[in-house]
């Protein structure tokens, strides 16, 4: 793959054989986030989970102390009370059973994060097929389905993310801007590192952490010593 000058220039200034500090890592990362607009720092957890087994899955949320510098879009399934309540708390759609064809056949899709009450799950259900390939499926162990919809909405606009392993048993997650300061992205990644340790599971045989990856948008990698973490 042919990278342009910035990525090759920037490319220099990272030491690919050495495994940094965080605080110096996420220095190096925004000194290489030298696109024209502002980048999504993001970490890349390489973890020694078998994602194929029940008792080896990493799925969980955390509020990140700085936010993550993104404007999330928030629906809100519910009926009666809940559907005022979540526009009172700042929902940007909200809505019921009405919602599932204009999903099914129209392709709207605009919308970052879905929160569902309990009670409708049975109509979320349904929207498996379109949500669940593009990581829209509201989840309990994600906070996301819940009777407390206002507290749901609060959590996800103060920067809540969701973590999960991909296929390849990696986890992928954004820790905020490019012009974020050093301190609140470090903030950010002891928040997310607390989180995911916390969530280690007790099936996981050898190193949980096999490798974490700091990068921008459009910059190169930089990697972090996991052995604070070990």
């Amino acid at each position: 793959m042919k990278h342009g000058k910035k990525y090759t220039e920037a490319a220099k200034l990272v030491d690919r054989a050495t495994l940094y500090e965080a605080n110096d890592a996420i220095a190096l990362v925004k000194k290489t986030a030298t696109a024209k607009f502002d980048e999504t720092i993001e970490a890349h957890i390489r973890t020694g989970c078998d994602g194929r087994h029940a008792d080896q899955q990493i799925r969980g949320a955390v509020v990140l102390p700085n936010g993550t510098g993104k404007t999330v879009k928030v629906l809100v399934i519910a009926k009666g009370a809940k559907l005022d309540e979540a526009l009172a708390a700042g929902a940007d759609h909200v809505g019921g059973e009405e919602l599932v064809p204009k999903i099914q056949n129209e392709g709207w899709l605009d919308f970052d994060v879905v929160v569902a009450t309990p009670d409708m799950m049975g109509v979320v259900g349904r929207l498996g097929k379109v949500l669940g390939p593009k990581g829209l499926m509201p989840n309990p162990k994600a906070g996301t389905v819940t009777m407390d919809v206002a507290k749901a909405i609060a959590d996800i606009k103060a920067g809540k993310i969701e973590y999960r392993l991909d296929k390849t048993n990696i986890v992928h997650v954004p820790l905020g801007k490019a012009s974020f300061s050093e301190e609140a992205l470090e903030e950010n990644f002891k928040a997310l590192m607390d989180a995911i340790m916390k969530a280690k599971p007790s099936a996981v045989k050898g190193a949980y952490l096999k490798s974490i990856t700091l990068t921008s948008t459009m910059g190169p990698g930089v990697k972090v010593s996991t052995a604070k973490f070990v």
